[in-house]
């Protein structure tokens, strides 16, 4: 584990080992892009995705589980998601489509309170076959409440749609080297500012490129990122730990001094 301060801690690991070690009834935001198990069925599609993009998710092996695999570790990743999050704690997760009544499914068996599915829409997407078919340019995304059916909701008395458009993530915020679903910093956000307030804790078991753990340091929030892959770990620390490299000193320190 790696500490920056007291108010962000980095893990290694895989999500369900590392979310045990973190304290029942802490974190106020689960902001999360897990994999959405789609490798094996995007490569049985007539795509030219792989040329197109040499890192193509469905090529990178962490996104090509067989379903009920996939459903199983879901089942657990809920249980443990469950158990961090505060009263009236709050979860985005981010999904494809296809999946989506899967995870409902599957959060409702846990006790989230299920508030509704949004999407997010790339004003830039990459063209793929777009000589072909519609080009895809919309994710979407689904927001719970654990132990309530209201959480903190920043609105600001302002109407908030679940329909939010951005551009993909600009150069600037792959400094350190991308990753294949790398979400942008102002679509974090939007969320972010939205359902925590300062000094709440925000937690991604699926840190990926650390755009939360970027987004919660700006907006003055304590993160807690996990990311399995050490190559994407090691890139999301450098990138948080820029923020303010002048300030803080990356820490190491072993599972129990961490807590």
């Amino acid at each position: 584990m790696v500490q920056i301060k007291q108010s962000i801690k980095l893990y290694n690991q895989n999500c369900l080992d590392a979310l045990k070690e973190i304290e029942s009834e802490s974190v106020d935001l689960i902001l999360t892009d897990p994999p959405y198990n789609l490798g094996n069925f995007m490569r049985g599609r007539q795509t030219n995705l792989k040329k197109m993009r040499d890192n193509f998710f469905g090529d990178a092996g962490w996104d090509d589980m067989e379903f009920e695999e996939w459903i199983q570790s879901m089942h657990l990743y809920f249980e443990q998601a469950h158990r961090v999050l505060k009263k009236k704690g709050s979860m985005i997760m981010f999904m494809s489509l296809l999946r989506v009544e899967s995870i409902v499914k599957i959060a409702s068996k846990h006790n989230f309170y299920y508030k509704t599915t949004g999407v997010w829409h790339k004003k830039n997407p990459m063209p793929r076959n777009m000589n072909l078919h519609f080009i895809n340019s919309t994710e979407g995304w689904l927001y719970f409440v654990v132990k309530g059916r209201t959480g903190t909701f920043n609105n600001e008395g302002k109407a908030i749609h679940d329909f939010i458009e951005t551009a993909l993530s600009p150069t600037g915020e792959k400094k350190y080297g991308g990753h294949p679903t790398q979400k942008p910093e102002s679509l974090f956000e939007h969320f972010i500012k939205l359902l925590t307030n300062e000094d709440d804790v925000v937690l991604d078991p699926f840190m990926g490129s650390g755009t939360a753990g970027v987004v919660s340091k700006k907006t003055n929030r304590k993160f807690i990122g996990i990311e399995i892959n050490e190559d994407y770990f090691q890139r999301a620390t450098l990138r948080i730990n820029d923020i303010e490299k002048n300030c803080y000193k990356l820490t190491s320190f072993n599972s129990q001094e961490m807590r």
